[in-house]
């Protein structure tokens, strides 16, 4: 390792921060595994049977079994519970813009609806007066 410690990393190759490719996650979801759960997983995909299976293999193994029965609708009044109860948890997961970034934004909107208004009308103006020209108002 060299005194300057820019050239090490220079050296380092730099992964991107996220995978681009479907192969790419998968290797990179292998690395962060555990080696026990890792290490099983590789072992049955090289087809080294010395390890025995997992219980997880075993049940990829087996389809999805079928569902004949319906389900029963709850009542009106818990599926009404239960809608409102995923609101609030879907509500929590939003990240709120601060009081700043609201002045922010109304600001750009309505500055953006005020040249929008202004480039209507100004068009309106023009072709009122050019069909007035045309058919002679």
């Amino acid at each position: 390792m060299s005194e300057d410690g820019e050239k090490d990393q220079e050296k380092e190759p730099k992964r991107p921060s996220r995978p681009v490719t479907a192969a790419a996650r998968r290797e990179r979801r292998a690395s962060a595994r555990p080696a026990g759960k890792a290490g099983a997983a590789k072992s049955e995909e090289d087809g080294d049977k010395t390890r025995p299976a997992g219980k997880a293999s075993d049940a990829k193994a087996k389809p999805t079994p079928k569902r004949d029965r319906k389900e029963k609708q709850a009542s009106p009044v818990k599926r009404l519970g239960r809608f409102i109860r995923e609101v609030w948890s879907e509500l929590r997961k939003v990240i709120w813009p601060t009081r700043k970034q609201m002045v922010t934004y109304t600001a750009v909107v309505l500055v953006f609806l005020a040249f929008m208004v202004a480039l209507v009308f100004g068009l309106d103006l023009v072709f009122h007066e050019a069909i007035g020209a045309v058919f002679g108002n």
